[in-house]
């Protein structure tokens, strides 16, 4: 397990907001670049977003946050490897952030009938 940086990351800090505005733009360059498209589900998206921000300011990389950073040799930073390889070909990362567009459009209809 890889050791954290620093700890005394603030979600509202001026710094957290700034580097999650990054995250963010990170997230639209992926999506242009592998023709994903970004899951329409909010609390999966924000989730995500915080989680990958929160591990830029505390390990200096986007390790993807549904799994425990184990350092360098870490295949799981942002896009990982198996997302890439595999997961969104098959529907969508493991996190949940990056899917196909069929995915997507699969999720929006779930999103509208439950709502």
């Amino acid at each position: 397990m890889l050791k954290p940086k620093r700890t005394d990351v603030d979600p509202m800090s001026e710094e957290f907001k700034k580097q999650e505005e990054k995250t963010k733009k990170f997230v639209e360059k992926v999506v242009n670049q592998f023709g994903w498209c970004i899951t329409p589900n909010k609390e999966v998206y924000d989730a995500i977003v915080l989680g990958l921000t929160r591990n830029k300011l505390m390990y200096g990389k986007m390790y993807c946050p549904c799994f425990i950073p184990m350092g360098d040799k870490d295949d799981r930073i942002c896009p990982c490897k198996p997302a890439i390889e595999r997961e969104v070909e098959e529907g969508c990362c493991h996190c949940g952030i990056f899917c196909n567009p069929n995915k997507c459009e699969e999720i929006k209809k779930e999103l509208n009938e439950n709502s």
